[in-house]
């Protein structure tokens, strides 16, 4: 492979990834993340916009020692009026003393007639001034050339003018921008391919935003006219629907292009990790779905599917799961039938002969459970513990022999209305009967703090356990107040692990507790806690 199909990789998590509506981060979590960037082996980090609050402030001011990625500040063009010598925000952006420096502009006629109200040739001329000028403070400047797409449709020569004024002042990289996220992939590839007629595809990079479900395709549209800068976001973060999935789009040039990028395939299969570890960061839940590597990115189900991975896994998958960091995954349901039900037995480690009448029996047990309103698809833990107990595999750490819950509401000595949820357990552990009594944020919060509280002294690898996810359905809404509901409730430990569990009852708290106890047990068992007698 040839210099001329090297693609470098720009990561704005950090800037871009920032504007997404209820993503805050931290100063640390931006430390964390720029260096999990560096380690993988992206290109450039963009770490934010230097004067532009506190925390960027404080990132800049200390900012991370890369072993291979350059560091990025991000700002603006001069303002109108100004020289470039003499703007504020364009100083503040070159003395962040980054080994790089991207600034945007304006390049569709459109805005600057009526978002800055000034002259077309005054912003080609601040495009043009600023670029000079950043280009005597700094080794690399790259010029984000705003609305390029909706400007290039409206005034093809006007965008056109614009990019080049940066291309000619210096600009490294002069990267093309779908901000509004409304361009469709075969007008990307045409114009970047008429933009490369003037601008050398090595110094084009594209920037695309997801409000058409194209960034991805855009970007690889870009790629495929020309363009050798790709520019992105983890897991798509990014303002309205997100930006361009650097996640999605590292492993689709990798393994079904010609093109290369800076990640080897060791590195290629850390990937699942890295977007975890920002879900982790953004304290949610990882999107299950998300291609490559969500949990059921590689999940099979219906039975037909089953059996035929078991002869061969390129029969339902594109890629070997392992080549990205993540793992096949047998889902057991209502649909499964003994090919599903022996893979998942070999998933969790069970030796279990093909032939034994236990599975036939398991498989109609999951049907009549799910018929029920279990789901065992989304709740792995349960299934486990369920097979392990048709197997008698399952210790009894613990029986439950009552517990009790009780809300109040309240005003306080203060005139504040409160509510308080207290919850009584029984639990025999160990031959030794416990009573113990916890007060919670809610009926099932404080249900499960009596259940550590009694259970902790026996089994201390319950100390790192917690719920990260609570979600109740009601199944039968027609019945009313008596309707069945299901309570799924995900946990989470120290070591990165993350178990599901299922629980149906017409209470919605019994449904918890089952779901709570079935998410105990697991621990215990994965944390090889003793038996109890």
């Amino acid at each position: 492979m040839t210099d001329d199909k090297r693609v470098y990789l720009f990561d704005s998590t950090l800037r871009d990834g920032a504007q997404t509506q209820g993503v805050d981060f931290s100063v640390n979590d931006k430390l964390a993340i720029a260096h999990a960037l560096d380690r993988i082996g992206v290109d450039y980090v963009e770490g934010g916009w230097p004067g532009a609050n506190p925390t960027d402030d404080a990132f800049f001011g200390a900012p991370p020692s890369f072993k291979r990625a350059k560091f990025v500040a991000f700002g603006m063009t001069r303002r109108p009026g100004r020289s470039a010598a003499n703007d504020p925000g364009l100083n503040a952006l070159l003395n962040a003393k980054t080994a790089a420096v991207c600034m945007v502009g304006k390049s569709w006629d459109f805005h600057v007639d009526v978002a800055l109200g000034i002259s077309r040739s005054e912003n080609v001329d601040m495009i043009a001034e600023s670029v000079e000028h950043a280009k005597q403070r700094c080794s690399e400047v790259m010029f984000d050339a705003e609305h390029f797409f909706d400007g290039y449709k409206a005034n093809p020569q006007y965008a056109l003018d614009c990019a080049l004024a940066a291309y000619k002042a210096g600009a490294r990289w002069v990267v093309l921008c779908d901000t509004n996220g409304g361009t469709l992939p075969h007008e990307v590839e045409r114009i970047v391919g008429e933009v490369s007629a003037r601008i050398p595809g090595s110094n084009l990079g594209i920037h695309c935003h997801n409000d058409t479900e194209n960034a991805v395709a855009n970007s690889l549209a870009a790629i495929r006219a020309g363009v050798r800068q790709v520019q992105g976001t983890l897991n798509g973060l990014g303002e309205r629907c997100g930006n361009a999935n650097l996640v999605s789009l590292i492993p689709s040039l990798m393994l079904k292009t010609d093109f290369t990028v800076g990640l080897s395939s060791q590195e290629l299969t850390q990937l699942t990790h890295l977007s975890r570890l920002l879900d982790e960061r953004l304290n949610r839940a990882p999107t299950r779905s998300a291609a490559y590597v969500g949990d059921s990115a590689f999940a099979h189900k219906g039975g037909l599917h089953v059996s035929a991975v078991e002869k061969d896994p390129r029969t339902y998958e594109h890629i070997e799961p392992s080549l990205v960091g993540n793992r096949r995954h047998i889902v057991v349901s209502d649909q499964s039938g003994r090919a599903n039900i022996l893979a998942r037995f070999r998933e969790i480690g069970l030796d279990v002969d093909a032939d034994d009448g236990k599975v036939g029996a398991l498989v109609e047990t999951v049907k009549l459970r799910e018929y029920e309103g279990y789901a065992y698809d989304g709740a792995e833990a349960s299934f486990e513990l369920l097979a392990r107990r048709a197997l008698g595999s399952v210790p009894t750490f613990f029986r439950l022999a009552r517990f009790r819950v009780m809300d109040e509401r309240r005003w306080n000595v203060r005139g504040d209305l409160v509510t308080e949820s207290e919850a009584t357990v029984t639990l025999d552990i160990e031959g030794e009967q416990l009573m113990t009594v916890a007060s919670g944020n809610g009926p099932v919060n404080a249900l499960d703090s009596a259940l550590r509280k009694a259970l902790l002294p026996a089994y201390p690898a319950l100390a790192d356990m917690r719920l990260v996810d609570f979600k109740v359905r009601i199944l039968t809404p027609q019945a009313g107040t008596e309707a069945i509901t299901r309570v799924m409730i995900e946990s989470a430990d120290d070591a990165g692990e993350r178990w599901t569990t299922v629980g149906v009852s017409p209470n919605i708290i019994d449904a918890s507790f089952e779901a709570l106890n079935d998410a105990i047990t697991w621990k215990l068992l994965k944390s090889c806690a003793r038996q109890s007698q």
